[in-house]
């Protein structure tokens, strides 16, 4: 089992949803919840919560962690857990709170390349780059800092300051279906779908 900490990228605002997806139902428990789970499996070290610009969450007995640098959206979540890590470990899993249907394979898999050496390792849907299911090591810290601090928030803009191994569609099918793994839940409409195809 992997050293790496499993973070939890549920710092949006949730706009168009008009609720909390984090706390939306699913299964038996939330997508909190489910993604907590998902990462618990697959690492050996309590996950965490990267939460957004304010304090939440805390009710779910893990650490949680406002963002470091407030209005970068989802790269301020990446640089604050990145910059979380413990002396002792050199990666993160990220996962957003909306990808419940992201399979635990695909995240072992993941996982398992991130030990090679590289930067990240991330997907890449036939919908486009997945940066929030990927691995990211403390090595990214530098290129995640300049592109805040240029104020380029572009989730994959600081890709091209590290060394990336990307996976593909065709290997990604041989953990589930690459259309359906990524579907996510912005809207009610969103949600009620991802909870019909479950």
């Amino acid at each position: 089992m992997s050293d790496a900490v499993g973070y939890v990228l549920a710092g949006g605002q949730s706009t168009r949803m008009g609720k909390d997806k984090a706390l939306l139902p699913w299964g038996e428990g939330t997508l909190l919840g489910h993604t907590l789970a998902r990462l618990r499996r697959v690492t050996a070290r309590a996950p965490a919560i990267l939460c957004g610009p304010e304090a939440r969450y805390e009710q779910h007995g893990v650490p949680v962690f406002a963002d470091s640098v407030t209005g970068a959206g989802a790269l301020g979540g990446i640089l604050t857990g990145l910059e979380k890590l413990p002396e002792d470990a050199e990666r993160g899993l990220f996962l957003a709170v909306d990808l419940p249907l992201v399979p635990e394979a695909l995240l072992e898999h993941l996982l398992a390349r991130s030990e090679e050496g590289i930067d990240a390792v991330a997907c890449y849907s036939s919908s486009g780059p997945e940066p929030l299911c990927a691995v990211y090591s403390r090595s990214c810290l530098e290129a995640v800092r300049e592109c805040i601090e240029a104020e380029r928030f572009k989730m994959t803009d600081f890709w091209t300051g590290i060394c990336v191994h990307i996976v593909y569609p065709g290997a990604l099918a041989e953990h589930g279906d690459p259309a359906r793994m990524f579907r996510n839940a912005n809207t009610p409409a969103d949600y009620e779908a991802l909870v019909t195809s479950r």
